[in-house]
């Protein structure tokens, strides 16, 4: 007479200690996901109000640049993209070119200081000089010289350091952003403001350089990170109750 034994069930899931930790981890990934949706949903609304500003700054009638006593008090968040005006004499022998990428291609910003009358400085981006066109022999009726200038434009925060892989090198009079207190220090200057102005499109004289090719554009992905963390924290926790409803061995 054969006998028969039972086999052991070689598809036998993990403990219940062992759902139970699995269980746990996913939970609490739920809470992190949802943790990282909200806050993108909070930087979405914060990206949205910046912007707004921003516009609103932009489209406004020019105020007069912030002055000496203001300058400790002048910030990114409630200055930048401000419609400004100012008015003094150019000082174009303090002139620095630096490198740009433009909508009309790559050249220069034509960066000069604006002596007030009051002997304080701000560095004005007049704008952009293509690259065949830096010279200042190549631009000679743009450097504006008979008299005070009035210059109108939009305040913008100094960018210190350089750009992307390429640092400022003053010595060498190269430069890849408009670091307000390097580009002073390198031309001698003193009492600058801490900001600049990009000049609007006003024409120079001999069309350079170009004025009003200020970028006014914000990144604003927050939505679709929001989406994609929410999403996450939906499987996760889909996860968690098949998890948990799996039949024991």
């Amino acid at each position: 007479m054969t006998s028969v034994h039972p086999q052991g069930n070689a598809e036998a899931g993990p403990s219940p200690r062992a759902r139970a930790a699995l269980a746990a981890f996913l939970i609490l990934l739920v809470a992190v996901f949802l943790a990282l949706g909200t806050w993108q949903v909070q930087r979405l609304f914060w990206k949205l109000d910046l912007i707004a500003r921003v516009e609103s700054r932009v489209h406004a009638d020019p105020v007069p640049a912030p002055g000496r006593a203001e300058w400790p008090s002048v910030n990114r968040e409630k200055d930048e993209y401000r419609r400004v005006t100012a008015t003094g004499l150019f000082r174009h022998d303090r002139t620095v070119l630096v490198q740009a990428v433009t909508e009309r291609g790559a050249g220069f910003w034509v960066v000069t200081p604006l002596v007030l009358a009051d002997g304080s400085a701000i560095l004005i981006n007049r704008g952009f000089v293509p690259a065949d066109k830096s010279a200042p022999e190549a631009r000679l009726a743009g450097e504006i010289a008979a008299g005070p200038v009035a210059v109108t434009g939009l305040l913008r925060m100094t960018e210190p350091g350089g750009a992307f892989l390429r640092s400022n090198d003053p010595a060498a009079d190269r430069w890849f952003s408009r670091d307000v207190a390097a580009i002073a220090a390198a031309k001698g200057l003193a009492d600058v403001a801490p900001y600049f102005i990009d000049a609007d499109a006003t024409p120079n004289p001999g069309g350079l350089p170009i004025g009003g090719l200020t970028v006014v554009a914000f990144r604003n992905s927050h939505l679709v990170y929001a989406l994609t963390w929410y999403a996450l924290a939906a499987m996760s926790a889909a996860a968690a109750w098949r998890v948990w409803r799996r039949p024991m061995a």
